[in-house]
């Protein structure tokens, strides 16, 4: 056996002690199947490296350059048409058929997870919240929905909720006359109420402009004779019909809910889902704090 087979065989050896020494130094558990199989893969890494590193040593002092060149060179270089080395070709294999095991069956998906435990711990966390807060008054409520606003919402709203100059919906009334236009000419099917679907299309013209004029002037004054065919699904108070439909009139906890979740589209931009960021308490919360900037 030759120096350098000697030397590939003492630095596999080596790496597989000193694999096995962290194990019994940092106490390890080999019971759990992650760390078990973490250590094999690093002792079959240190036998492949030797067992590679002896063969390919032995066969370049035995190898002659023979065979077949290609017919492509460089500067008068060319290169043999060499067979794909079958150790190669097999660890490659090996490798293909070792990944789909652990994803499909090794992968031990009912074990410890850290991130298992973080998202035990937030929901157990959202239930005791929930309980300290169910009973909280409209000022408790007010003040952690402006806490909640100023990290999640303000970056896009403002400090104050007035939009930022038109970049996104401004809290201080319920809708401008041309989001309302908007949704009359383009229709909505974003948020997920029961009555579903609003048409585009539903006035038309004057009519339109009449009931844009009238929502977004906060539904105040004479109704437009155009604003029955609204009220048939948003009610004639435009409150949404007990949650049937998007309250046009005011900003009531079911929209802001069916937002959060869903997220909206609109003549401004589009806004993302907020889903599962908050708890049903949050969202109440944040809900009565918009309010209040429309007072």
């Amino acid at each position: 056996m030759n120096s350098m087979v000697i030397k590939a065989l003492g630095v596999s050896g080596l790496l597989i002690v000193a694999t096995l020494a962290m194990v019994l130094s940092m106490d390890i558990d080999l019971n759990d199947p992650i760390n078990a199989m973490t250590i094999l893969g690093a002792i079959v890494i240190a036998t492949a490296t030797f067992g590679v590193t002896s063969k390919y040593i032995s066969q370049m002092k035995t190898d002659k350059a023979e065979g077949e060149l290609t017919d492509e060179n460089w500067d008068g270089i060319g290169e043999y048409k060499n067979e794909l080395p079958s150790g190669w070709a097999y660890t490659f294999l090996g490798t293909l058929i070792y990944t789909v095991w652990y994803f499909l069956i090794g992968f031990p998906l009912n074990a410890y997870s850290q991130i298992g435990e973080y998202n035990e711990e937030v929901k157990a966390y959202h239930k005791k919240f929930e309980e300290v807060h169910k009973t909280s008054d409209i000022q408790t409520l007010q003040s952690m929905g402006q806490s909640i606003f100023l990290v999640q919402c303000a970056p896009c709203h403002g400090n104050t909720g007035d939009g930022l100059n038109g970049k996104a919906h401004d809290f201080s009334k319920r809708m401008s006359k041309e989001q309302v236009l908007h949704v009359i000419n383009n229709g909505q099917n974003q948020l997920g109420y029961p009555m579903g679907e609003m048409p585009a299309g539903m006035a038309m013209g004057a009519d339109a402009e009449a009931i844009a004029v009238y929502v977004a002037g906060g539904m105040k004054g004479e109704q437009p004779a155009a604003y029955g065919v609204c009220a048939g699904c948003h009610g004639a108070d435009g409150q949404g019909m007990g949650g049937m439909a998007p309250s046009i009139a005011m900003y009531d906890e079911v929209l802001v809910g069916h937002v959060l979740e869903h997220g909206k589209k609109g003549v401004i931009g589009k806004m993302p889902s907020f889903k599962t960021r908050m708890t049903p308490i949050q969202e109440k919360a944040l809900t009565v704090y918009i309010q209040s900037l429309t007072m």
